[in-house]
């Protein structure tokens, strides 16, 4: 779905249009009023990043948003990716929906521009019938209301058959495991009871080894091997006199990461504390590299039947956010997500960043992520409520997941795991 919001001809022009004096004649009554409402002078003030949201109808008559469209930076002739709906979001082809376009604004507080009620069916006439469908933004003034027009032109309609998460797993895709521990040395003394990598003699667990058994005993299940590619960073190791910000936790070289299952993870984990000098600072952007290498020797060697999930564990400010959100970016093609769990007090501003729910990743030289790969959870808040670390976690997986699937167009095979946990 994309293409203009205009009157004009051939839909040329954009929400915005081109460049034109006051006095042209080619003017949209509704991209008029939008800008006169926010008090711009010039009637073709450029508006920069618009997108879409669709909402479906719901019984009692209002509706529930189902999808929305990328945000368009610095674009007056916006094309979106097309938007994928499938029947249990839109229930038929004659189901009505709203579909309304917004001018983006970081705050939260988007300004409507337009918005119109069709249903799928109408949608696909339109691209058949090459027509625009208007929409419509109403303004009172002086107690008499007014409805201004515009239109939104649809550039092409497919029908495609979308498989779900359960589609891909039953028929044997699999979840690979990989797991980062923070090693710095803000974590405090592993020998003290205050520190967040004390082991209680007693077995209660501390937040590292919590989120390590929660994330990776749902996981486990969708790996047949269960051998898991187990770091740490932000540490010195015997004999190094260098800061390392990722190396094997079994203490293995570096071509043989792996554990063997989530009791694997944890051994590995209690013996690295008592052989490893914590120092730092966090640098997450050398795990993400790892990570994604594996994921991008998979693509060719597995058929695309593997996604990695990476899980990292941390207390502290990301100090090389910039490397970070580059490493993001370079992964978010990869069949890949990063799970971050912020453990202990710390200011995690910078993770909400990494997160990009707010605003997609963007790196130093300007290549925007083609998807959103990043969950970050911090743990204080997931023990205040009522949610588990994993429900937290894997909230947003099956997506991730799926976005990756249809983007290769790669679809399920024919095989099945038995008595695996659903994720969601």
């Amino acid at each position: 779905m994309g293409g203009c919001f205009s009157d004009v001809k051939g839909a040329k022009e954009a929400v915005g249009g081109v460049k034109h004096s006051a006095t042209t004649n080619n003017t949209n009554d509704a991209v008029d009023f939008f800008y006169t409402s926010q008090g711009f002078q010039q009637l073709f003030t450029q508006i920069q990043d618009p997108f879409l949201r669709i909402s479906r109808m719901v019984e009692s008559g209002g509706y529930v948003p189902i999808c929305k469209t990328e945000v368009i930076d610095n674009n007056l002739n916006p094309k979106w990716k097309p938007v994928c709906l499938n029947f249990q979001q839109f229930g038929s082809k004659d189901h009505p929906l709203l579909i309304e376009c917004f001018h983006f604004n970081s705050s939260g507080n988007h300004v409507l521009i337009g918005k119109m009620q069709k249903s799928v069916g109408d949608l696909e006439k339109l691209c058949q019938e090459r027509k625009g469908a208007n929409f419509v933004v109403t303004s009172k003034s002086n107690g008499k209301e007014k409805v201004l027009k515009g239109q939104l032109f649809v550039d092409e309609y497919v029908e495609k058959e979308l498989f779900t998460f359960i589609d891909y797993i039953s028929s044997g895709f699999e979840l690979n495991f990989m797991v980062a521990v923070d090693f710095t040395a803000s974590n405090g003394d592993p020998r003290r009871s205050d520190s967040l990598h004390y082991i209680d003699a007693s077995g209660r667990l501390n937040s590292y080894q919590k989120a390590i058994v929660e994330v990776g005993e749902v996981i486990q299940f969708y790996d047949s091997d269960k051998r898991f590619p187990a770091w740490g960073f932000g540490g010195r190791t015997k004999g190094s006199e260098n800061v390392s910000y990722c190396f094997n936790l079994n203490g293995g070289p570096p071509s043989s990461s792996e554990v063997v299952g989530v009791e694997g993870i944890m051994e590995a984990y209690a013996n690295t504390l008592y052989s490893v000098i914590l120092s730092g600072p966090t640098y997450f952007g050398p795990v993400v590299n790892m990570a994604a290498q594996m994921a991008t020797e998979s693509l060719s060697s597995y058929n695309n039947t593997k996604y990695y999930v990476l899980l990292i564990i941390t207390d502290g400010v990301v100090t090389d956010l910039q490397e970070s959100i580059n490493a993001v970016v370079q992964a978010s093609d990869l069949p890949l997500s990063i799970l971050i769990v912020g453990v202990g007090n710390a200011d995690f501003t910078s993770m909400e960043v990494l997160d990009g729910d707010r605003q997609r990743l963007k790196s130093s030289t300007g290549l925007l992520a083609t998807r959103d790969i990043v969950q970050f959870v911090p743990m204080r808040e997931v023990q205040s409520g009522h949610i588990s670390v994993v429900q937290a976690l894997l909230e947003e997986l099956p997506d991730q997941f799926l976005s990756f699937m249809r983007s290769r167009d790669v679809k399920p095979l024919t095989s099945h795991f038995p008595n695996a946990p659903s994720i969601k």
